[in-house]
């Protein structure tokens, strides 16, 4: 075991990292394929359409994403430590992990709130996220269909708040630090959990924490699209006049109501190609 972890190390850095996706890949079938089977909101096969599609996002977002934020994030973390008080740095510092980590969660789903609403409100960032929503049957990995930059500016408005209020720092060689991995992790594990098919509500817990019936309704196709923007927590959605929860109910139909292209290339390209609007 010892022997292969070790040329598991010796491999390129790339490959490591397609190694770790596929790992995650097992693991994450393993645990929603049984919840979608027995707790189906709507069932569908596992190998639904557009299954092969997404899995292509995953592996592509997985490797690409990370690589595309170093270098915003590093500029972030580099303009707010200037701009920012020194007063306030310090006392996040000074603050216990666990509670910078919970505050770290909050602030950043703060900006992941606002980040998500712009790309719902603004026509030119719609181009990009309508591709997450286009999806027409909701399961786990729709989580991960999503064009590479969508990820990335909602990515960057978490950020934002998490290192002007010094909750987070940059780390060595400008990687992303401990607090910023913490909440990507949380945040992407339970991206999963919410888009997946599983008839879940959660009762008035569903205020509290985001569940499959909050996010779903999040994805529907009819009048109450706009709704549900949190992905963790929907006191932001309550405070800000979005929050939408209907008790039994689910959505009609998924996706959007313009054309999109079938293959994950076109997919891609289509957010530059002026003769085609994705207005919602």
């Amino acid at each position: 075991m010892e022997s292969l972890i070790e040329q598991i190390q010796e491999l390129p850095s790339y490959a490591v990292d397609v190694i770790r996706l596929c790992i995650w890949l097992f693991l994450l079938m393993l645990l929603f394929a049984p919840l979608e089977r027995l707790f189906a909101v709507r069932p569908h096969k596992i190998f639904r359409k557009s299954f092969f599609v997404d899995l292509g996002y995953y592996f592509l977002n997985g490797l690409l994403t990370k690589v595309l934020l170093v270098f915003p994030v590093a500029g972030i973390a580099w303009t707010m430590h200037r701009v920012v008080p020194g007063a306030v740095q310090e006392w996040s510092a000074s603050l216990p992990l666990a509670a910078r980590l919970v505050a770290s969660l909050v602030v950043g789903e703060f900006g992941f709130y606002w980040g998500h609403r712009w790309m719902h409100e603004v026509p030119l960032l719609w181009r990009f996220h309508s591709i997450h929503h286009s999806a027409e049957e909701m399961d786990w990995i729709v989580s991960t269909r999503a064009h590479p930059l969508d990820i990335v500016f909602t990515r960057l408005c978490g950020f934002v708040p998490l290192y002007a209020l010094g909750l987070a720092q940059p780390a060595a060689g400008g990687q992303l630090d401990t607090v910023t991995l913490v909440v990507l992790l949380v945040g992407t594990t339970w991206g999963y959990f919410i888009h997946a098919n599983v008839r879940w509500r959660f009762g008035w817990l569903s205020a509290l924490i985001s569940t499959p019936a909050f996010h779903h309704w999040h994805h529907t196709n009819d009048e109450h699209v706009d709704k549900n923007y949190a992905s963790m927590l929907p006191i932001w959605d309550i405070l800000f006049g979005s929050w939408y929860m209907p008790r039994k109910l689910w959505p009609p139909k998924y996706g959007i109501s313009t054309p999109m292209a079938p293959d994950l290339v076109g997919e891609l390209i289509q957010p530059f190609m002026p003769q085609r609007e994705n207005a919602q």
